[in-house]
């Protein structure tokens, strides 16, 4: 205990605690974190082992983004219930980055994913895959509705959901599989919105879990109809029955210049026939 008692000079307790001795020598003269004692004899700072805890918590404040006005406040009212409670407030914003974060690196993995296909892929393969239930926001749309229309109704979402940057998220186009197999192959209904970690809400559309084929197409609209028979005549082959919605989304705009090299991921669930 004695030696706990001893005074440190402003260098060794600064190193004790991992920081610049500058650090310390700021925080005094705004008042923030005041040392021990004065040497009278040359007027340098030296600290006391007992206020480790106190600069430990003002740095843990600092590390959280706790700005230099609140940590004042707290240290001229210091005491347990005003800790817990900025402690909690850091807990659910840190909760929140932690989910953006969470959400972030799912979009990275799906990007990387989508390059590894396109490095990978075979055009012309229709697979069938399993997917889990995807919540995902959508708007309505109709054959005549402009792309300026279509930007200002997704803007709207976005902000509705505070959904964040579309470079966050996935998104695409959906067309019933009803009007496909009637051969109305131009009659898209809902543009969707997918982001990671979107909450539950009633007004979301869920994209089923099950069996999806996939499969997709390279270049302009017009041989979108001839992929598209394709696609039902390998289910019908297999013993597949599409349902529900063609989820349509690109996943190489990133990585091209021309609408020549556009390539269109299509995902259509589909059950097995009885």
């Amino acid at each position: 205990m004695e030696q706990r008692d001893k005074l440190l000079t402003i260098g060794q307790f600064a190193a004790m605690h991992g920081i610049n001795k500058k650090t310390l020598m700021w925080y005094d003269e705004i008042g923030l974190f005041k040392p021990a004692a004065i040497n009278p004899e040359n007027g340098y700072r030296c600290y006391s082992y007992h206020q480790s805890p106190i600069l430990e918590t003002i740095l843990l404040l600092r590390e959280l983004n706790v700005s230099l006005d609140e940590i004042r406040e707290f240290m001229k009212n210091r005491s347990a219930p005003s800790l817990k409670c900025l402690l909690e407030e850091k807990i659910a914003d840190l909760d929140l980055q932690i989910t953006h974060l969470q959400a972030v690196r799912t979009t990275l993995c799906t990007h990387c994913q989508n390059m590894d296909t396109l490095i990978t892929m075979d055009l012309s393969q229709i697979t069938v895959i399993e997917k889990e239930a995807r919540r995902l926001v959508t708007v309505d749309i109709k054959k005549d509705t402009s792309f300026e229309e279509e930007v200002e109704l997704i803007t709207a979402e976005v902000e509705k959901y505070h959904l964040g940057r579309l470079h966050e998220a996935s998104y695409g186009s959906m067309i019933p599989v009803s009007s496909l197999l009637e051969g109305n192959f131009d009659a898209y209904s809902k543009l969707f919105i997918e982001m990671p970690f979107l909450a539950c809400s009633p007004k979301l559309h869920i994209a089923p879990k099950g069996q999806y084929l996939r499969a997709f197409h390279q270049g302009g609209w017009e041989e979108m109809p001839k992929r598209y028979e394709e696609i039902f005549r390998y289910a019908k082959e297999h013993g597949l029955k599409p349902y529900g919605f063609s989820y349509e989304m690109g996943i190489n705009e990133s990585v091209i210049d021309r609408i020549q090299d556009y390539i269109l991921q299509i995902e259509i669930p589909v059950a097995v026939c009885r």
